[in-house]
């Protein structure tokens, strides 16, 4: 990594008269009109979504409190516990954190008909609390569409953005004589080629456990040029579009994935694809750090990293995201701005991008060159990115019950892995859903 974000320790001490040459990012904090040490003293509690974007806050987080004087205690769990303690803390009123990481796609509606994340509009705009670099035209439209509510309130800073990519395993693609797959039909069929049960080798892994898998599935979907809701508000699942596209979730999954694919999340999926034994894995492009690490993986050097292939009707790339909120209820309001600020910072965004784990939403980091020099990534990755930016369609429905639509649908492609009709499990699942639906938008 370039001297631009490696910044010495002491270039991180807000208030220094002299700083390192090489610390650009200290220069660039203690050079703002921020007074970052107003808090000094205070502790935090920050509850975070385990993932690659949260081991990189948590490694650098030293420096946040070296800059502030503002002790950090972080906590990163998996997803599917953290989005439960977080609800079931923050309807009880009284949360045992202030800053809390949240997934756009899944908690945006219901953390804002909860009230349960503070209006930071006004921090935002105080030049004593915010560098002056952090602007809203520096974001991404749709983290600014994540972060504010429907009244354009901001609630949170957004983090990172999450295409869906193919990582395809080359090797195994140039033992068959397969090229990358340009349609979802060549993706069958090259899913299909490379599976060899005999050699223990499979075409195709994704996320099959329940309520995980479902982004798998609407991903697909939108290939088909729909969507699980329609601009009515009405759902779309039942349609022909929604069939095919679980029709063909249930085929790499039953005929091309490793066995145990109904247990997987994508912790287990990156973990099958490690091992040089996949010919290609379906999900998030900040899941690719372990690949090219020759610690964990197998596969270092013999990966391509793949924009979505073409549905029957469109060519579009799944995307999610995620931000940092200050909780309502915190008493710390202003040191929790404070660390999101530090965390969606320039020198954090690059960071992020350059190690692979995700992608900022802020356009300064994408468009920054001494940035993109720094990644480390192999190219093909960041023109992943590029390429997945310029066909990003939302894979869920921005709703307040959607873990219960993740929930509902996943039992049923669940089931299809298990050889059920993917009709009749579509219907089952539209009907069991419908009225939960109606009653949130009541």
């Amino acid at each position: 990594m370039s001297s631009f974000l490696n910044p010495t320790r002491r270039g991180f001490l807000a208030g220094t008269a002299a700083f390192g040459a090489s610390s650009m990012l200290g220069v660039r904090f203690a050079s703002a009109a921020v007074d970052w040490k107003r808090f000094a003293g205070t502790t935090l509690e920050v509850n975070l979504v385990k993932s690659p974007r949260s081991e990189i806050l948590l490694k650098y987080l030293s420096e946040f409190e070296e800059l502030t004087g503002i002790k950090v205690n972080a906590e990163a769990t998996p997803e599917q516990q953290q989005r439960q303690k977080t609800t079931i803390e923050l309807s009880s009123g009284k949360p045992s954190f202030d800053v809390v990481h949240m997934s756009y796609h899944v908690q945006k509606r219901q953390f804002e008909k909860g009230g349960w994340l503070a209006d930071i509009g006004g921090f935002l705009k105080d030049p004593s609390l915010t560098d002056p670099s952090l602007v809203e035209t520096d974001f991404a439209e749709a983290g600014l569409t994540f972060a504010k509510d429907p009244d354009g309130v901001l609630r949170s800073l957004p983090f990172s953005v999450d295409y869906w990519i193919i990582y395809w395993n080359k090797t195994l693609f140039e033992k068959k004589g397969l090229a990358y797959p340009t349609t979802f039909e060549e993706l069958a069929s090259a899913a299909e080629a490379l599976t060899d049960p005999s050699s223990n080798t499979y075409g195709f892994v994704a996320r099959g456990l329940k309520n995980a898998n479902t982004p798998v599935w609407t991903s697909l979907l939108l290939g088909y040029g729909s969507s699980p809701l329609g601009p009515d508000g009405k759902l779309r699942t039942t349609s022909q579009e929604a069939i095919d596209a679980a029709k063909l979730y249930q085929k790499l999954m039953t005929k091309t994935a490793p066995p145990g694919v109904s247990g997987f999340n994508w912790a287990e999926a990156q973990s099958a694809f490690l091992q040089g034994k996949i010919g290609m894995w379906l999900d998030g492009v900040g899941f690719a750090p372990p690949i090219e690490n020759p610690e964990k993986s197998r596969v270092v050097g013999q990966v391509g990293y793949g924009i979505m292939p073409k549905g029957p009707k469109a060519q579009a790339a799944g995307t999610f995201g995620d931000g940092l909120g200050v909780v309502a209820a915190s008493q710390k309001k202003e040191a929790g701005y404070l660390f999101c600020q530090w965390a969606i910072s320039h020198e954090m965004g690059a960071r992020l991008l350059q190690a692979g784990a995700g992608v900022p939403f802020r356009q300064s980091v994408l468009e920054d060159a001494k940035v993109r020099e720094g990644v480390k990534m192999p190219g093909a990755w960041l023109d992943a990115v590029v390429g997945s930016g310029k066909i990003s369609q939302l894979a869920l429905p921005v709703i307040i019950p959607v873990t219960e639509f993740r929930d509902v649908y996943g039992v049923g492609l669940t089931n299809m892995i298990g050889g059920a009709d993917p009709e009749t499990e579509l219907k089952a699942a539209t009907a069991q859903f419908e009225p939960v639906l109606a009653k949130s938008e009541g």
